[in-house]
């Protein structure tokens, strides 16, 4: 009875402390609770945070490439202005040099009249006149000393207009020669760093071609901007009436070249993955024209993530053609072309390693193989 009595003790007194403690664990639980929920935040914006500072490989050469466009354009305007100061120089110099013959010409006539005059002394012009011995050998000598007069006055003439513009043509020369060494240093800077952009290029595509996260991510992308070309064709023949002329069924090549990479599913030469090729690569040359296989109406023309600068024509009964990796673009979106019209030109931009052309045929949005249409 008195062991009952003190266990009924020990449970009430358990019972009372538990009681005090219940609101300073659950308080615990509280503060720990909150303090995750603090550190997921912070996490959570460190995520955010990384996916927006995250670029996609298509991205990238896309800043690269408007760089490179951006390069290429300061580049050639200087050096067209370049070109042109030293075509002045060059035709400066060939003035100078026929100027300054002929005017060591004229002054070996001058001195040679200057050396007669010395040895025989100066002609007296009136003497010359009071010795005519009548009217007419007056007006001889009259008509000749005027063309002596005249040709001394020419020849002096001459000889003052061709050093002016001697002294005028070596000024314009030596402010020509300043300027052409300014255009020549701001020329080699933007080559250097046209180079520089193109080695960011390069490197960015080595690592599409030999990293393997890289390439794999470079292969999702054009993926998926397959599924955005073919839902772009989608949207367009639904808000469309397909009453474009149908031509006469054959597609002509768009570009004159070897065919690099066939259309179809093929292995990754280096990590073995099994890859697909919606379209063919021809090769071909930077700025090379690329013609429309067929006439047509031009769905789309600007940058497609993987494809770099593309046009997409619709051909009518339900045929779609895309032309990828254009250094640039020469239709608009809207505009109808006609078969074998220049389209774009020739390059390497997008998820690209070299010049050519990527050629897609579509049917209902779908990429088929394009040898059987050409």
């Amino acid at each position: 009875m008195i062991f009952y009595k003190r266990l009924t003790a020990v449970l009430m007194l358990i019972t009372f402390f538990s009681a005090l403690s219940a609101p300073i664990y659950a308080q615990s639980l509280q503060d720990k609770l909150s303090n995750l929920k603090q550190q997921a935040d912070v996490k959570k914006e460190q995520i955010n945070s990384a996916k927006q500072k995250e670029t996609t490989v298509s991205e990238q050469l896309h800043q690269i490439s408007i760089q490179v466009d951006t390069a290429t354009a300061e580049y050639n305007k200087i050096k067209k202005d370049l070109d042109a100061t030293q075509a002045k120089i060059d035709a400066n110099q060939a003035l100078l040099t026929k100027t300054e013959k002929s005017l060591e010409k004229r002054h070996k006539i001058l001195y040679k009249r200057i050396r007669d005059i010395y040895i025989h002394g100066q002609i007296s012009y009136i003497d010359v006149l009071v010795g005519a011995n009548d009217f007419s050998d007056f007006l001889t000598r009259l008509s000749l000393v005027k063309r002596i007069i005249r040709y001394d006055y020419n020849l002096i003439n001459d000889i003052l207009k061709e050093k002016a513009t001697i002294d005028a043509t070596k000024a314009e020369l030596e402010k020509d020669k300043q300027q052409i060494s300014k255009l020549a240093q701001a020329a080699k800077e933007k080559a250097n760093i046209l180079e520089d952009k193109k080695h960011q290029q390069q490197a960015l595509l080595y690592k599409v071609q030999n990293d393997r996260k890289t390439a794999e991510q470079a292969y999702d992308e054009l993926m998926a901007a397959s599924r955005q070309v073919e839902q772009m064709i989608m949207n367009y023949t639904s808000s469309h009436s397909d009453n474009i002329p149908a031509g006469n069924g054959t597609f002509i090549w768009p570009l004159s070249g070897p065919i690099t990479s066939p259309f179809g599913w093929r292995t990754h030469p280096i990590y073995g993955r099994r890859i697909f090729h919606s379209g063919i690569d021809i090769g071909g040359d930077y700025g090379l024209p690329i013609r429309a296989a067929a006439s047509g109406v031009v769905i789309y023309a600007g940058w497609i993530s993987g494809y770099g600068n593309a046009v997409i024509i619709s051909h009518g009964g339900g045929l779609q053609t895309l032309y990828g990796h254009n250094q640039s673009l020469n239709v608009s979106e809207g505009q109808h072309v006609s078969q074998g019209q220049v389209i774009s030109y020739c390059g390497s931009t997008g998820n690209s390693t070299g010049p050519h052309c990527h050629f897609e045929v579509r049917k209902n949005g779908e990429p088929v193989n394009p040898l059987n249409y050409l």
